[in-house]
């Protein structure tokens, strides 16, 4: 089963009041990073771990999307457009909150026109990707 089918499955059972007889071990930021890569080569782009010289607080991937186009049979023009975008993306454990300097950080570069987001789950990567 995949890491997101787990994920699910603990939920329903947590939801239904089943007792955690095979527990699974909590969901990691790698976890969510090993999601959001596969999802995002799935879109036909790509993620590149970033470290920043000298700048603290600063988002740690870099996302890659490519314009897609979605026709309808029989359609010259397209039905659908994704632009091309980039998104820098910090992820975190599930219920960890980015520190104070980080949020400075992600200001500033908002402030300057670039997308930024806080991840801490798949909910928030399929959020973040859509």
């Amino acid at each position: 089963m995949s890491i997101r089918g787990q994920e699910l499955q603990a939920e329903r059972d947590f939801s239904e009041g089943k007792p955690d007889v095979q527990r699974l071990r909590p969901l990691r930021e790698r976890d969510i990073e090993g999601y959001l890569v596969k999802r995002v080569a799935l879109m036909g782009g790509e993620v590149r771990k970033v470290q920043w010289i000298g700048r603290r607080g600063a988002p740690d991937r870099l996302v890659m999307l490519p314009r897609i186009e979605y026709r309808l049979a029989g359609d010259t023009k397209p039905a659908l457009v994704h632009p091309q975008k980039t998104l820098w993306i910090e992820l975190k454990a599930p219920g960890v909150k980015p520190e104070e300097y980080q949020l400075r950080e992600h200001a500033r570069m908002q402030a300057l026109g670039q997308r930024v987001f806080v991840v801490d789950s798949f909910a928030g990567v399929d959020g973040v990707l859509s």
